[in-house]
């Protein structure tokens, strides 16, 4: 049985969603920030993919100019508040924390990056202002990490900017895909809404760029046009029956708990198809909306993941289960179209490649089947535009510095260009294709 009652208000949702990283107070914030030693050449900051000035903040903070820390964070990453939240910081920042050689735990980086940011959004207090206006205009598609913290970059350097967006919210995976637990809906909108504010970046939702003639018209009427399209749907799993009625992908699975919240009904039994971090979540949030019975299954061992360790010890501590070394052959039809199980074959790795064990299949049932396989990219859209280089994992090819891509007016950042990461690293792709951008455009 799982531990999660099946939430039916607002209440009980967020209780089954309580956040991975509360908010501190002012009393917590100053102890924890005592404990930082400020050190020379900190490893904390060259961990961080924005590169924020780490011991500064954190004593300014100690030293009560929380609105110093709140500049310094956003002045590197236009994300702060929410990279604060849902930043894997163990493996980033705290992760190179002096005190993890020590025995000693490490410095609540992300937690003190948060109460900084979060302040000066609620207060509201002006800390950046668009530049002189230069006359030049810059089309964004894409509202998510990287295309925010491009456009962002671009307002404090006098462009005009007009961001295309297919969705009806801004902020991309931040809002549609992260797990609730994380990081709620509003503070991801309050932070999108204090920036665009600040910076008088234009929004258009409900956009979405798919065809020739929107991009030859973006391509007339502006002097460079970035992409941070991100990625596309769940990757389709190639078995029978993974279009039966009752199997989802995780992305849109997320995407609809996110903005459904406790009105999404979560049945008892849901095996989750994957290994990475959207697995996880997946896992973690059916178990945490009331499903009794939550099996992660995986086509390789668990050290093979491709998920970090904490996101799965957050799914098994809400009451998911890893089934390991099983490939998935069919999902099997109960006859009026919907799932009623999967059929597995075990697996074996022999010199690195994996092997099916002969004789081994069995099933197991469910209610529920959510595919974490992967999203697909865009190469439809990106087919389309002219010059535009694509290897062979189709994602667009940039110069690593400028972020401009085979087309000289084309600039991209993000998933589309890294395949999939971090919020933060969109957030500091978006900021490098913005300077990218203005040292191609100050030339011409």
């Amino acid at each position: 049985m799982s531990e999660y009652n099946r939430p039916t208000t607002k209440a009980e949702f967020d209780r089954n969603f309580a956040q991975k990283k509360p908010l501190m107070n002012d009393t917590e914030a100053y102890y924890e920030s005592s404990r930082c030693l400020f050190c020379y050449d900190a490893p904390c900051m060259h961990a961080c993919p924005t590169g924020i000035d780490i011991p500064l903040f954190i004593k300014q903070i100690h030293t009560g100019n929380v609105d110093g820390a709140a500049e310094t964070i956003f002045d590197q990453n236009w994300f702060g508040n929410a990279c604060g939240k849902i930043c894997p910081t163990g493996v980033l920042c705290e992760g190179a924390c002096v005190y993890n050689h020590q025995d000693v735990k490490p410095i609540e980086i992300g937690r003190l990056q948060n109460y900084a940011t979060d302040q000066i959004i609620k207060s509201g207090k002006r800390l950046f202002t668009p530049g002189k206006e230069n006359g030049r205009k810059v089309a964004v598609i894409g509202a998510g990490p990287a295309g925010i913290s491009c456009a962002c970059e671009l307002r404090t350097l006098g462009y005009t900017v007009d961001i295309f967006e297919a969705k009806e919210k801004p902020s991309g995976l931040t809002v549609h895909g992260t797990a609730p637990y994380k990081i709620t809906n509003e503070e991801v909108l309050d932070e999108m809404a204090y920036l665009q504010k600040q910076l008088e970046f234009n929004i258009n939702y409900n956009s979405p760029v798919t065809t020739e003639k929107q991009l030859r018209e973006l391509e007339e009427n502006y002097d460079a046009v970035f992409l941070g399209v991100g990625l596309g749907p769940t990757a389709e799993l190639p078995i029978p029956g993974s279009t039966l009625e009752n199997v989802f992908g995780a992305v849109e699975f997320v995407e609809e708990l996110r903005m459904k919240q406790h009105k999404v009904h979560v049945p008892d039994r849901v095996i989750v198809i994957g290994g990475g971090n959207t697995a996880m979540d997946a896992a973690s949030e059916t178990a945490r909306m009331g499903a009794d019975d939550v099996i992660l299954a995986y086509r390789r061992s668990r050290d093979e993941m491709g998920g970090y360790d904490f996101e799965y010890e957050l799914a098994r501590g809400a009451g998911a289960k890893g089934l390991f070394n099983v490939q998935p052959l069919e999902i099997l039809d109960d006859g009026s179209g919907k799932a009623k199980g999967v059929r597995f074959i075990r697996t074996q790795a022999k010199d690195g490649v994996l092997e099916f064990i002969e004789g081994s299949e069995f099933t197991v049932g469910c209610d529920w089947v959510i595919k974490a396989t992967g999203q697909a990219k865009l190469a439809e859209l990106f087919s389309k535009i002219d010059g535009l280089e694509i290897d062979n994992s189709k994602r667009i090819v940039v110069n690593e510095e400028t972020f401009q891509t085979k087309n000289p007016k084309y600039f991209a950042g993000g998933d589309a260009v890294n395949g999939g990461a971090e919020v933060v690293n969109g957030a500091h792709d978006g900021k490098a294709a913005a300077q990218g951008i203005h040292a191609w455009l100050i030339e011409r």
